[in-house]
């Protein structure tokens, strides 16, 4: 491993049922509250949230562009976000690939939702765990996260996302997560990106017009988004 590659396999976690039945609206002492029940179970003794994450320092800034490690990434708002830094950590978070062994029968909608969401409970906890290990280790208080895709496909286009894994080296080996020939990470519930020092903890999600989104970190902000695209 190099010195400057870290990665974590396997994060501590735990699920509360009774905030969870109460989301789902679901009734304890039902035959669903049982079934429920027993998924979360399955899913915090399986479950292994990780991440992948090395430092990378800034070689170049073009007009709308950031070059690291000899890799170049075309985004206006990246290159804005970084105007002022010079160290920054790309990364890969995920719920990790144990919990595609809970088996989910076909067509059952119900289990199917209950596990994404629950997936997606796990992506959370890795990317906080991440968050809070760049502040003890290296006194980044407050962090801006940025991910190729994620927002309008102007803002950085998910084909970067490529170029992200061959900074990061063998993500598969090391966290499970591979990316696919369409660009999707497997397994899903896994994202991809870069955290960089920021006094405003900006999420990609500010500049995306897409409103209904379960995994909206930030609401849209219009006058970030023109602040981009005038320049």
């Amino acid at each position: 491993m190099a010195a400057d590659m870290i990665f974590f396999t396997d994060i501590p976690f735990s699920l509360n049922r009774d905030q969870l039945f109460e989301q789902f609206r679901i009734r304890p002492g039902t035959d669903r509250a049982k079934e429920f029940g027993d998924l979360v179970g399955k899913v915090q003794e399986k479950g292994r949230p990780k991440v992948l994450y090395k430092i990378s320092f800034i070689e170049e800034k073009g007009e709308d562009t950031v070059t690291l490690e000899g890799v170049t990434f075309k985004s206006p708002a990246l290159r804005k976000n970084l105007d002022s830094v010079e160290r920054v950590f790309p990364y890969v978070a995920t719920c990790g690939i144990e919990l595609d062994e809970i088996k989910i029968e076909k067509g059952d909608m119900l289990k199917k939702l209950w596990i994404s969401f629950l997936k997606g409970r796990l992506l959370e906890t890795s990317l906080h765990y991440l968050q809070e290990h760049l502040d003890k280790r290296y006194r980044v208080s407050q962090t801006g996260f940025m991910n190729p895709g994620s927002g309008d496909a102007s803002v950085w286009p998910i084909e970067q996302q490529r170029d992200l894994f061959s900074i990061l080296g063998d993500v598969e080996g090391r966290i499970g997560v591979r990316i696919t020939e369409s660009l999707v990470l497997t397994p899903d519930m896994s994202v991809s990106g870069i955290v960089f020092p920021s006094e405003t903890n900006f999420e990609s999600c500010q500049l995306c017009h897409r409103e209904r989104c379960r995994f909206r970190r930030a609401p849209f902000d219009k006058g970030l988004w023109d602040s981009i695209n005038r320049e």
